[in-house]
């Protein structure tokens, strides 16, 4: 049995999942509520492993790496493996749209760079790790996301990465629970600045107040936004159309207009963040606004799609009250015969909850929505809230195949439909049961 320390020269890959064992790679054991990795430690050495890195031992000889905890041993070692690796790498952070964000990042800097991302929401401190070890000799650029539901995860995880700039794209109120208030938030978010440079750059949302206020030491601040004159990437003259957004983009040295695929004041924010860190990192702005107008949506975020005659907005991805809020705004520019709002349960919001939910139903009746339907036991208090605003049509439901039934039932041609929850919510499956009941047929008028 030998230490981290004792590591041979070389693995061919690091994995902590046994259906993904490379031969001669080596195997973390990780622990989690649902699983003990150490159960698979003989297993991972059956399939090819070279070694095995535990926290007990395990009676496996000389191929077992004793450590006292194999989730920072996971990271320190991707923390070594991406220092071997002079390339420009940004973080991102934030409370809502750090994924976008990233996937705009990632846009821009394609545009000149082979640039690596993680997949999908591998922003953890077991997703980030593995995404360095994904870096090999073609990539040029990189572009990290961190989350947390804690203080301390972003910490440990930008030790890792280093970013040589980083963004952080707003303070709302995601993970209150367990951090307090939103200032406990924002000091969470700027654990971010402790892997990186003293002088290093921060790209902040100068709209956003909390962040407005932040002096970072030595560390220059970029500002970008849209209201206030503080930012020195500024997007103007906003114009919304159902599929996009068109606005000016001034910026230090220059003017220039963006057509961003994608609807909504918040993807302008997004954009703005990826345009300026891209510029930073030598994309030329020209061509980070000509890679901006083809960025394409991920995942089950904010994709709008037409159907049977109705425009769906599906973004079940996640959900908080800001989220909310910019998805609302989204459907109530869309050009619609009629406004309908399917809205799931925001989670990890504590004390704040029944108050962030009641504020959404008030903030539907607002956006002029004609039909809100709502699923889950914390969305009752939404409802309540837009009836009492004066919303006529309020369903509410614990059941997804009945709120699908009701819906497909109910939609007609020229309807745009919204569908919004946290992802714990899996709100998703109604959409599915709305398809398969519409059967691809034109809806009546």
């Amino acid at each position: 049995m030998g230490t981290l320390t004792e590591l041979p020269g070389s693995f061919a890959a690091v994995t902590t999942d046994t259906r993904a064992i490379a031969q001669d790679g080596l195997f973390i054991a990780l622990k989690g509520d649902r699983f003990d990795g150490h159960d698979f430690a003989s297993q991972a050495l059956a399939q090819g492993a070279a070694a095995v890195v535990t926290e007990r031992d395990l009676g496996l000889g000389e191929r077992q790496l004793l450590v006292a905890d194999t989730h920072r041993a996971l990271l320190k070692l991707a923390g070594y493996y991406r220092s071997l690796f002079q390339i420009p790498v940004i973080g991102v952070t934030g409370s809502v749209g750090k994924t976008t964000t990233k996937e705009m990042v990632h846009t821009v800097l394609s545009a000149r760079y082979n640039t690596l991302k993680n997949e999908g929401n591998l922003n953890n401190e077991i997703g980030v790790p593995l995404t360095l070890f994904r870096l090999e000799k073609t990539h040029e650029a990189a572009v990290i996301e961190m989350g947390m539901s804690g203080f301390g995860e972003i910490s440990r995880m930008t030790q890792a990465v280093r970013p040589d700039a980083a963004i952080i794209s707003n303070i709302g109120v995601s993970h209150i629970e367990k951090l307090g208030s939103q200032e406990g938030i924002l000091r969470a978010k700027l654990e971010i600045l402790d892997g990186m440079a003293p002088t290093a750059p921060l790209f902040l949302n100068g709209d956003d107040p909390l962040l407005a206020a932040v002096r970072p030491g030595a560390h220059p601040v970029t500002f970008y936004g849209i209201e206030q004159d503080r930012c020195s990437v500024r997007a103007l003259h906003l114009a919304s159309e159902d599929a996009g957004t068109d606005f000016a983009l001034q910026f230090p040295g220059g003017t220039g207009r963006v057509s961003l695929p994608c609807p909504g004041r918040h993807n302008v924010y997004n954009a703005l963040a990826a345009f300026a860190v891209g510029v930073f990192a030598g994309v030329e702005p020209q061509a980070a606004m000509e890679a901006l107008r083809g960025y394409v949506p991920a995942g089950m975020r904010q994709r709008i799609r037409k159907t049977g005659g109705a425009t769906f907005i599906e973004d079940c991805y996640n959900a908080s009250p800001d989220s909310v809020a910019a998805a609302l705004a989204v459907l109530a520019e869309m050009k619609a015969a009629r406004r309908i709002a399917v809205l799931g349960d925001m989670l990890e919001l504590g004390a704040v909850s029944e108050a962030a939910h009641a504020a959404s139903g008030k903030l539907a009746a607002q956006c002029g929505v004609s039909i809100l339907m709502t699923y889950g036991e914390r969305s009752a208090a939404t409802a309540q809230a837009a009836q009492e605003a004066g919303l006529q049509d309020v369903r509410v439901y614990d059941d997804k195949q009945q709120l699908a039934a009701d819906l497909a039932a109910e939609l007609r041609q020229g309807d745009a439909v919204l569908f919004k929850a946290s992802r714990g919510m899996k709100l998703e499956d109604v959409i599915f049961a709305v398809d398969a009941a519409i059967g691809g047929k034109d809806l009546p008028v």
